[in-house]
């Protein structure tokens, strides 16, 4: 009797031992997706933003969308932010709103992104640390200081597209357009792009939790940062009637959401509201 029960409960704890190892994994991915740094997170912020604007066939993104430049300029500052190498300075009396806090290095450990740790060398080698604006400005050239014209970050959508192409979601094409060939980039991998955009349609749509500071980060980061790539219209543009006026009013009502409110809350990332409200003021 009493070897049945040792052999049992022996049985138990080797179960036990291959349930805990089998778990283990999805714990230690969980947190390497927190960290930011890991396979699992398949994309940038600044490739999915380039991925959802794109034309699916024709591999480029619309001639009259100015705003993508300054969106992935401002996805560098989150991803850098979500990553750990980067924060705002702490809120003082005389610099407590977002836009003027500046933006401090906390690593310039690299991340294994071209883009990512160029725009790391500039910050370490600023001084004094500049805003998010500031960034943003510097980033895409559009300053008015002719002698920090060194920090803008040059061909940013063809890197971020020959990203996408090793990653096996984009090809790279040569199209004529009358006067000038252009180098395209058509979406091979269309499961990819529409699992990024069911995922953003769900995330105001049925995982809608109302309140920002319950949602996923990068979701959030995105929803964001689409807006003001002026390219939410291509992740809801698939959706019936009844179902984009409720995409796009949720959308609305986040994204005009005081920023300077929203980034003193409990568990607040704080790089995404500043982002947002240098957009606002830009």
């Amino acid at each position: 009797m009493s070897t049945t029960l040792t052999r049992r409960l022996r049985q138990a704890d080797v179960s036990q031992e291959k349930k805990v190892e089998a778990e283990a994994p999805d714990e230690q991915e969980d947190e390497d997706q927190d960290s930011g740094d890991c396979k699992a997170i398949r994309l940038t912020l600044m490739e999915e933003v380039l991925l959802l604007g794109l034309k699916d066939k024709e591999g480029y993104t619309s001639f009259w969308n100015d705003c993508i430049s300054s969106g992935l300029r401002g996805g560098i500052l989150i991803e850098l932010a979500l990553r750990g190498r980067v924060q705002l300075e702490a809120a003082t009396l005389r610099k407590k709103r977002l836009t003027d806090r500046k933006v401090l290095l906390k690593s310039d450990t690299p991340t294994g992104d071209v883009l990512l740790d160029e725009t790391l060398k500039h910050m370490k080698a600023t001084d004094p640390a500049q805003t998010v604006q500031t960034w943003i400005e510097l980033l895409t050239g559009e300053t008015w200081n002719p002698f920090k014209l060194q920090y803008q970050l040059r061909n940013v959508r063809e890197r971020v597209a020959k990203n996408l192409v090793e990653k096996g979601i984009l090809t790279t094409e040569k199209q004529n357009f009358l006067l000038f060939d252009m180098t395209t980039h058509p979406v091979t991998n269309t499961t990819e792009k529409q699992r990024l955009v069911r995922k953003m349609q769900d995330s105001v749509l049925d995982r809608w939790v109302k309140d920002p500071h319950r949602m996923d980060k990068r979701t959030l980061a995105l929803l964001v940062l689409a807006h003001y790539s002026d390219i939410l219209e291509n992740i809801f543009a698939s959706l019936a009637d009844d179902k984009y006026d409720v995409a796009t009013n949720r959308s609305k009502e986040l994204l005009e959401r005081d920023p300077e409110v929203e980034a003193y809350k409990p568990s607040a990332t704080e790089m995404i509201w500043a982002v947002l409200a240098a957009f606002n003021k830009s």
